[in-house]
């Protein structure tokens, strides 16, 4: 019988968390993880199927809901972020909407910071307000607003932390004493720092969710998502929603992030190492009017960033003077960077958020959140810093 390693070992660190954690060997012994590419398992016996159906027994039942590579990957991102379980979901949105679902019923209320990614706000304001669930805006950074936009029926808090695309930070910890005292759920997106950069559930957030498509993958591989948290909350409400909903992470794109989180602390570095040498390069750029990077002294959150944080993350936005016709033409002068909506790639990606990712909120909800016609939004990549910033460099020129 193969070695089976340790997979909940809290005193290892990220970085070995990512290498070693959620691995179960087969008797075959293999080394690298394999994919079970099967719809269904076969039992030994009707009395065995019984067992596994009604939950007697443990055991894969079918791949909807139970299969050892999603399991593997989900096993390991729960050891990494410091929760008791995870469930896998199909993309970053179905994890935002399988947690809703799981969690919310008609008549309840969230308070959602109002710098959301924009398929997050039309998700609450488009879809869950059909179903009788509101939702009021505040600012990230003002605790007190947050906690006079509670109500009765308010059952969620929801926030990203960086905030997609402007940076802005939110203090987990002061939130969560305000969600506990009024019996609410802190559910947290962290999808820009991943839990190499950042741990919300050490700060009190009762849920993580995270677009497995953006940092944790790397390489703009594959779609997927994941909510992280306690083992009734996620394990079995959400897990419930995931498998009678069927919104679930396929075999073959759980082993493309399993094998993604081995090199996750070290390409965050990287990232973070690159961003802050941009962030400060813009700031001193003619034509750029504001860098909003948590890493700079600038950022009005810096040491917020540095509290809760251990990197500043690989996302840089800034103003460019001249609104709209002055963003696309620095955008339509770089020869190198990808002009794509996704983030969180070894390559550098640039896109103007206005008319793409936040095209579909009003504009009233864009000038709430603080996005310019101006604004840019760069995912610094792993390319050497000095071809990026000339390729930038040019399009300023």
């Amino acid at each position: 019988m193969a070695k089976i390693a340790n997979t909940d070992n809290p005193n290892w660190g990220t970085a070995t968390q990512g290498v070693r954690a959620g691995v179960e060997r087969s008797a075959l012994g293999e080394h690298s993880e394999p994919i079970f590419a099967t719809s269904s398992f076969v039992f030994e016996s009707a009395e065995q199927a019984a067992a596994r159906f009604s939950g007697d027994e443990p055991g894969n039942i079918y791949s909807r809901f139970t299969n050892p590579t999603v399991d593997a990957f989900c096993r390991r991102l729960a050891v990494m972020e410091g929760g008791e379980t995870c469930v896998a979901t199909a993309s970053g949105m179905s994890a935002i909407l399988s947690t809703c679902l799981a969690l919310l019923s008609a008549g309840d209320h969230i308070v959602a910071a109002h710098t959301l990614f924009g398929s997050t706000i039309g998700l609450f304001n488009n879809h869950l307000s059909r179903f009788g669930i509101s939702t009021s805006y505040v600012a990230p950074d003002n605790v007190d607003a947050w906690a006079a936009a509670i109500t009765p029926n308010t059952r969620m808090l929801f926030v990203e932390t960086p905030s997609n695309p402007l940076t802005e930070l939110v203090d987990i910890e002061a939130l969560s004493k305000i969600a506990k005292a009024n019996n609410c759920l802190l559910v947290v997106d962290n999808c820009f720092l991943t839990p190499a950069l950042q741990k919300p559930l050490d700060f009190g957030a009762d849920i993580v969710i995270h677009s497995a498509t953006k940092f944790l993958d790397g390489q703009g591989r594959c779609l997927g998502g994941a909510i992280i948290g306690d083992k009734e909350t996620v394990g079995e409400k959400v897990f419930g929603i995931l498998r009678s909903g069927g919104a679930t992470m396929s075999p073959f794109n759980a082993w493309v992030f399993l094998k993604a989180l081995e090199t996750l602390e070290v390409r965050m570095q990287a990232h973070c190492q690159r961003a802050q040498i941009l962030a400060e390069w813009l700031e001193g750029q003619a034509g750029i009017e504001r860098v909003y990077f948590p890493g700079l002294t600038s950022h009005p959150q810096h040491e917020l960033a540095k509290r809760q944080q251990t990197g500043f993350g690989g996302i840089v936005s800034f103003d460019v003077a001249g609104g709209r016709e002055g963003a696309w033409k620095l955008i339509n002068s770089t020869k190198m960077l990808s002009i794509t909506a996704n983030l969180g790639d070894t390559r550098t990606t640039i896109v103007h958020p206005p008319t793409t990712t936040h095209s579909r909120i009003s504009a009233e909800e864009r000038a709430r959140a603080g996005i310019g016609d101006g604004l840019v939004r760069v995912s610094v990549g792993l390319e050497n810093i000095e071809d990026i910033i000339a390729d930038l460099e040019s399009g300023l020129a």
